[in-house]
């Protein structure tokens, strides 16, 4: 599919739409990783349904969890105690989910026996040594078969983690650290993770991971210790889930939220959680930013547009996963952007800081590619064949350029399943558009 072209529509009148977006990706994996690990079963409700939660829960279920469909929800059974005696080995294929090739490895190492790890092309060149580092800081044998500090490799489980004190550079992600306060409470003794890279990335998504911890009774301390670095500790100890409902995936709804500044419409996002720790709840300062309105109509957030989009300046750095969104309406604005803090996207699906300078380039404006951040200089855009990496994000950004401009091409659209598996629906239905103008070719 990856040659497939997608007819962009545009717009032909302000959109005006009630969105209701999945749930989260980061919380359903979190919590899929979360019910696996605990002392009983659990009930998931609300679940993301993608190829990235797919392949967790074949990877969860390779290492012996359940995972059943139960009355609209996700019935999760944790995985055994590990066997007296090494099991056959295991294969996991990761795909480009980031959360399945850092958050299993660790578990892997509480399962008796060899669990190898491979993944997508893409997923090949993403960095992996901070999760390599920390299993054999654990005493955990780790066999690579290719590159040093990437897939494919092999944990060689022996059924526990002894825990302590582990330093950490997290600097190229985050999710190095929260796939070691998921597994903390199954160490034999308390974890104490400590952060020693220059910069931390997405800190909201270690604030979630926190977060949910504590739902399921594991009390995270965070401190900074006395050189001014971030330190946390994770209780040994026992993981209470029942029953959890899952927010929708605010990241998910800049694509709509995006239509309704491009348009001059109303978008309402239903259900937008008043209080949240996930990263997406940036949008209604950024947007605002750019010249758009929030307002609350009970639990559905609302977003009025007025068709012009001015230029910003911002610190991403902890909200990076919006970057491609916010370039999109970039591209369309009055006036330069400059998106700061984001040199961690380099080691996402794909180099998005790159990506994005090239697609934008190609459809008109002038970019400026920095090693930690992108200028956006708006001019006269035109339609091209939008490439997208498989990269879902990058996929999304093309759909809202071509919202206003004509004959926005965009390769491989099917890319949007990772997180959003009917995108397109969706963004035909907001549009009151016939299914004929996304038509694939």
């Amino acid at each position: 599919m990856s040659d497939v072209l997608w007819s962009a529509p545009v717009a032909e009148e302000p959109v005006d739409a009630l969105v209701r977006v999945p749930g989260s990706k980061s919380l359903t994996a979190r919590w899929m990783l979360i019910a696996a690990l605990a002392d009983a079963p659990a009930l998931l409700r609300g679940v993301l349904v993608s190829r990235d939660t797919r392949l967790m829960s074949d990877a969860l279920e390779r290492l012996g969890a359940q995972l059943a469909v139960e009355d609209s929800a996700l019935r999760v059974t944790p995985i055994p105690p590990p066997a007296e005696h090494p099991a056959e080995p295991v294969e996991i294929h990761a795909g480009l989910a980031g959360t399945v090739m850092r958050f299993v490895p660790l578990l892997a190492a509480l399962h008796n026996g060899d669990v190898s790890f491979t993944g997508d092309e893409g997923a090949l060149v993403r960095p992996m040594g901070p999760v390599i580092a920390a299993l054999r800081s654990q005493g955990v044998e780790v066999i690579e078969h290719g590159e040093a500090g990437r897939l494919p490799f092999t944990v060689r489980g022996t059924g526990s983690l002894p825990g302590g004190r582990l330093e950490i550079d997290a600097s190229a992600s985050s999710q190095f650290i929260s796939n070691l306060l998921l597994m903390g409470a199954r160490c034999e003794s308390d974890l104490v993770v400590c952060h020693t890279g220059e910069s931390l990335p997405s800190l909201p998504h270690i604030e979630m991971t926190v977060s949910e911890l504590a739902r399921a009774g594991v009390a995270v301390r965070h401190r900074l210790d006395e050189q001014g670095r971030h330190e946390w500790t994770v209780p040994a100890g026992p993981i209470l889930v029942d029953e959890i409902l899952i927010e929708p995936d605010l990241s998910n709804a800049g694509p709509f939220l995006a239509a309704a500044m491009v348009t001059g419409g109303e978008i309402a996002i239903a259900d937008w959680p008043r209080t949240t720790d996930q990263p997406g709840d940036a949008y209604r300062d950024l947007l605002t930013r750019m010249g758009g309105t929030f307002w609350w109509e009970d639990e559905d957030l609302c977003l009025r547009g007025t068709g012009e989009i001015h230029g910003i300046d911002a610190d991403l750095s902890a909200t990076g996963e919006l970057t491609p969104t916010i370039a999109a309406l970039a591209a369309l604005a009055d006036s330069p952007s400059h998106l700061r803090g984001i040199g961690h996207l380099r080691g996402h699906e794909t180099d998005r800081i790159h990506a994005l300078a090239v697609e934008l380039e190609k459809v008109g404006c002038r970019t400026v590619e920095h090693a930690d951040s992108l200028e956006i200089h708006p001019g006269a855009l035109h339609g091209v064949e939008f490439e997208t990496y498989e990269d879902h994000r990058m996929a999304t950004a093309g759909a809202i350029i071509g919202l206003c401009v004509p004959d926005t091409k965009v390769l491989n659209i099917s890319t949007t399943q990772k997180t959003l598996p009917d995108f397109v629906g969706m963004w035909l239905t907001m549009l009151h558009t016939e299914a004929q103008a996304g038509e694939i070719w």
